[in-house]
């Protein structure tokens, strides 16, 4: 039984120079990935999801602020522009946004009113959110919660919490999205292992990683079918069963701006 094309949900594949691009979403459609979405994080970076999206059929955008990028509060002028940017054909979610409360990272308060004016850009437009939490949890639940963000749903990016957090983005109706993180810890696999299959979706976060120097041991979405893998092997279920799961889910949570019928069905690749 032949996988259905699986769905790398959070990526940054726009940061590749044009001259890497042609054999990562090579790799990608080798190893059965039907679609990419490509993740913005600026506004200049969002005009670049956008371009990709544009000129490549596996690839959709996600527009959105990330919290770390953030240069100071967004004003009227940048909510016009995102607002242009989300109604473009190929903009299928609001991502990357969210809040990061690294020592390094801006201010709360301008990451919480930024993240406030996203969410609710994303309601207004109908669009599913994917959101970045780190060190930040609790004020991001509770965000969720008063912007009423259950009413588009979303997925909870590069999910690494305990079984009480997953319970709580559960409860607001939003997706856990796995990545490699996965395949190395023994915790977030106990979680895992416990997990409803129909709110699980997956994703590579794709980005380029210098510091690596094999180039193929960069994270790309090739490597997707082995998170498939370790949630099929944890949940006890057949990987056809996970990759059949994820994409119904991701596409779900989509409404209907992806169809199934857009995905590639090339072969996979998943022992590479």
């Amino acid at each position: 039984m032949a996988l259905a094309p699986l769905v790398d949900g959070h990526t940054h594949i726009d940061q590749y120079g044009p001259d890497e691009q042609s054999g990562l979403l090579m790799r990608a459609r080798e190893a059965g990935v039907g679609l990419i979405i490509a993740a913005g994080t600026t506004l200049a970076s969002c005009s670049a999801v956008l371009r990709l999206a544009e000129s490549e059929p596996l690839v959709r955008a996600g527009v959105g602020l990330h919290p770390q990028d953030l240069a100071d509060w967004v004003d009227d002028a940048t909510v016009t522009r995102l607002r242009h940017l989300a109604r473009r054909p190929r903009t299928v979610e609001w991502s990357e946004t969210g809040l990061d409360y690294q020592p390094s990272s801006p201010r709360w308060d301008l990451q919480q009113d930024a993240f406030r004016r996203q969410a609710r850009l994303a309601r207004d437009l109908g669009l599913p959110m994917v959101v970045h939490s780190r060190e930040a949890d609790a004020d991001m639940l509770r965000l969720l919660r008063e912007e009423g963000v259950r009413e588009v749903g979303g997925a909870w990016h590069y999910f690494q919490g305990d079984r009480a957090l997953a319970e709580q983005v559960l409860e607001l109706g939003f997706h856990i999205s796995l990545a490699k993180p996965l395949l190395r810890s023994p915790e977030m696999q106990a979680v895992v292992a416990t997990l409803p299959l129909e709110r699980i979706v997956l994703e590579t976060d794709s980005y380029p990683q210098p510091f690596k120097k094999n180039r193929m041991a960069w994270t790309e979405p090739w490597q997707l079918p082995q998170v498939a893998a370790k949630v099929a092997e944890l949940q006890g279920v057949a990987i056809e069963c996970v990759a059949e799961a994820t994409t119904a889910n991701y596409l779900r949570m989509l409404r209907g701006r992806v169809p199934a019928g857009e995905l590639s069905t090339s072969p996979h690749g998943a022992d590479r």
